[in-house]
């Protein structure tokens, strides 16, 4: 496995990593995630596939978001990897899909596009947690942030919204430590800017008209009804779009053990030899 890094339109340092054998292909991550959460997933595809795994800005190995971040900034990161690699093929977890999406909207570069749960907004995005996540950062409180995130953001099941805020806080203490809260106390302040920038694009599903790459739109079968719904819209929108539900998966499909999967699914979508 290669590391190469290539630099973006504004100057910042964007690294990705190949493996595998076939043709070229992108893989972009979603929010709260770095380049090692998807490699089992790199490595089911690495069989009929170059892959190339995109580490994006602002985590280790890349540039920071920057002062002036936006949707767009995330577009150029992208598109400055497929000069570089020629993949004309892609796929995009949750944030990592709006990104890529907007890409082929923009630019046409790609010809087939997977993405699972794409962060498009259909349905208006909660942003009400935003500001207390911020102070709470702000304040040096990464913890209290956190649960201002669980519980705002429209994932959490409704028991936690009653819960008190100190007792949930104690809660993640203890349930994120260690390796992985080492992996993801860094990513708090771009977790706050990608979603922020996800918000921003309400209103903006009818432009998705314009797509001209198919589009394989995968979501898990545990995920939320009404992001199901979204999807399907989605689907809906696109000129050349099919959507597959994958029954035991939840928004973390492409991650773990699940990754084989989502793989499976993916392969025979980008792969037309």
């Amino acid at each position: 496995m290669n590391d190469t890094v290539v630099t973006s339109a504004d100057g910042t340092a964007i690294a990705y990593r190949t493996m595998g054998r076939g043709p070229a292909m992108i893989l972009f991550g979603g929010t709260f995630r770095t380049a090692d959460d998807y490699l089992p997933l790199a490595s089911a595809l690495a069989g009929s596939f170059t892959v190339h795994l995109v580490q994006r800005r602002g985590r280790d190995g890349s540039g920071p978001l920057g002062p002036d971040y936006s949707l767009r900034k995330e577009v150029e990161d992208l598109l400055a990897v497929r000069a570089e690699t020629g993949a004309r093929l892609a796929f995009g977890h949750s944030y990592g899909g709006l990104v890529l999406l907007e890409a082929a909207r923009t630019s046409g570069v790609f010809d087939r596009i997977a993405v699972y749960e794409p962060g498009v907004p259909v349905a208006p995005v909660p942003t009400g947690w935003m500001v207390p996540y911020r102070e709470r950062l702000a304040a040096g409180d990464p913890y209290g942030a956190f649960v201002h995130f669980i519980r705002g953001s429209g994932g959490a099941p409704p028991f936690m919204e009653k819960l008190p805020h100190w007792y949930l806080r104690t809660v993640m203490r203890l349930f994120y430590r260690g390796a992985g809260w080492r992996r993801m106390r860094p990513l708090l302040a771009a977790n706050l800017a990608e979603h922020g920038q996800i918000a921003a694009q309400q209103g903006r599903l009818a432009e998705f008209a314009a797509v001209k790459a198919a589009v394989l739109v995968l979501c898990g079968g545990r995920s939320k009804a009404a992001h199901r719904e979204e999807f399907a819209a989605l689907r809906d929108m696109l000129p050349d779009a099919t959507l597959e539900t994958l029954d035991r998966l939840d928004h973390f499909g492409p991650e773990g053990r699940t990754a084989a999967v989502v793989a499976s699914r993916v392969r025979p979508f980008l792969d037309l030899r």
